[in-house]
C-alpha cells in the first residue's frame, strides 16, 4: 500500500461528501488534472482505502422517524448446552434488519444502531425479535432525540 498524500486526504473526503462527484468536479475542487485524479481514485480503489460507495438514506422521508442504537450483553453458553460466539449473534442481529452492527469493548458486547416507523415498531424489534436471538442475553436501548445537522 502507498503512502497517503494531502492530495489523497482531500480527495478521500471529497468523496466521503458526495460520492457521485464527477472526476471532473474533483479535479476543480483539487487543483488536480483530471487524469491524474481518475488515476488516485483508482489506485485508492485497488489498494482497498476506497471500499465501496453508497447512499445515504433520510429514514424519516421512508417513515422510519425512531432512531435507536440497542447495547446488546450476550451469553456464550446457552442453556442447552451449546456454544455461540458474537460474530454469530452479530451477524444474527444485522439479519433482523439493524442498520449497523458493531462488536465492541466495554460494558456491552455489540451495539445496534436501529430504525423503526415508531416506538411500538422498536419494541416489537427488540421485544419479540432481538431478545430472541440465541446468544443475547441483555439488551438497553437509547433513542435518538435528535442530531445535528450535517450527519
Amino acid at each position: 500500500m502507498s503512502k497517503l498524500d494531502e492530495k489523497d486526504i482531500k480527495l478521500l473526503k471529497l468523496l466521503q461528501a458526495d460520492s457521485k462527484s464527477s472526476v471532473q468536479e474533483l479535479a476543480k475542487e483539487t487543483g488536480l488534472p483530471q487524469t491524474t485524479v481518475h488515476n488516485r481514485i483508482k489506485r485508492l480503489e485497488r489498494e482497498g482505502i476506497i471500499k465501496g460507495y453508497t447512499v445515504l438514506v433520510d429514514n424519516s422521508a421512508l417513515g422510519r422517524e425512531v432512531t435507536a442504537y440497542v447495547l446488546i450483553t450476550t451469553v456464550y453458553r446457552l442453556p442447552t448446552g451449546g456454544r455461540v460466539s458474537q460474530e454469530d449473534v452479530a451477524r444474527e442481529v444485522k439479519s433482523l434488519g439493524a442498520e449497523e452492527v458493531s462488536i465492541v469493548a466495554g460494558v456491552s458486547d455489540i451495539i445496534a444502531k436501529v430504525h423503526a416507523k415508531n416506538v411500538a415498531e422498536l419494541n416489537d424489534f427488540v421485544v419479540r425479535k432481538l431478545r430472541a436471538v440465541d446468544g443475547v442475553d441483555k439488551t438497553q436501548t437509547m433513542i435518538v432525540l435528535s442530531q445535528p445537522s450535517g450527519q
